[in-house]
């Protein structure tokens, strides 16, 4: 296995060491946003492969479906998937979605944006190699993409998302009553953009702050709200914060690529060190020589890559199947 396991209470086993090649269509942290190309850009989607589920609405939000084979007839469990900033109409993400409906959880993918998901602004592929021309028309592009993805990022905040993902549980759980029942409660995925909010939604907040709003938790009467989900599994997040640990009480399982700029290991080490405080339930595995992002469906020429994916999916699914 191409990865480097902590459980807790077992310790990290060295492995070995990340690769320093570049990652082909792959782009550093954009300054100024935690956001990277895998997090709004879809990778080309793997030949032969198409979604399965469809589009509907849960509670006025547009989502993807994804069902068991068997499903209504073998009871399933509710799995709420949380995407990368392409968002429910990306094929590749209603493709992720698909393979844990394969492992018999029914699968919804909420629009957590409202309908305003990342804008797909890579430009197109220049020749090998590139004129002076062409390279000063490539930053130009990069610079301009920088900016619309960090004002598309400004606009998606936990005080815009949590209100709709709030609303949307509440209809899955009117909807879907049979599968919350039957897993007793909420499962839950979430990708890059995701991630951060499968850990909000695992924690004990103030009712306030679980909705978006600031809040202050000394004031006499603060209801808390306990959390939304059961048990939670994210791959490279974004945005992460050491405070989104902190109210954690949901297990979760973290799959996280080494040296990864937008998950910081600071962010990382200071988080496990509260999962530990806490005693959370919790599993976290670093995977070397992979980019951000790849544990979302998408096509890799690399071996070790593809190798990294099918591991980071059995990860999740076997955390999730054992809870």
């Amino acid at each position: 296995m191409a990865a480097e396991e902590s459980k807790s209470g077992t310790s990290e086993t060295a492995t070995k060491a990340a690769s320093e090649s570049a990652f082909p269509n792959d782009s550093p942290a954009q300054a100024g946003a935690s956001m990277g190309d895998h997090c709004v850009t879809d990778r080309e989607t793997p030949s032969g492969e198409a979604p399965t589920g469809e589009i509907s609405k849960i509670a006025d939000v547009d989502v993807y479906i994804s069902k068991p084979s068997d499903y209504p007839h073998a009871p399933s469990k509710l799995l709420l998937f949380l995407s990368s900033g392409t968002g429910i109409h990306s094929v590749n993400n209603q493709i992720q979605a698909d393979r844990f409906a394969s492992e018999g959880f029914l699968v919804v993918m909420p629009d957590q944006f409202g309908g305003d998901s990342a804008p797909n602004t890579r430009p197109s592929d220049l020749e090998e190699n590139p004129t002076v021309i062409e390279q000063v028309k490539l930053r130009a592009a990069e610079t301009v993409k920088s900016f619309v993805v960090d004002m598309w990022l400004a606009r998606q905040t936990p005080e815009k998302v949590l209100p709709i993902l709030q609303r949307f549980i509440a209809g899955a759980r009117e909807e879907f009553a049979d599968a919350v029942a039957n897993g007793d409660g909420i499962y839950a995925v979430g990708y890059c953009f995701g991630a951060k909010y499968v850990l909000l939604l695992g924690a004990e907040l103030p009712d306030t702050e679980a909705h978006g709003q600031t809040s202050n938790e000394g004031e006499e009467g603060v209801v808390k709200k306990g959390p939304a989900i059961k048990v939670g599994a994210i791959a490279h997040g974004t945005m992460i914060q050491e405070r989104d640990f902190e109210k954690l009480k949901a297990p979760v399982s973290i799959v996280y690529v080494e040296g990864d700029p937008l998950f910081p290991d600071d962010v990382k080490e200071a988080g496990k060190k509260h999962l530990e405080q806490n005693q959370v339930q919790h599993e976290l595995r670093t995977y070397p020589g992979v980019p951000h992002g790849f544990a979302v469906v998408g096509e890799y020429q690399d071996t070790m890559i593809k190798e990294s994916q099918a591991t980071a999916f059995e990860q999740m699914a076997g955390w999730l199947t054992s809870h």
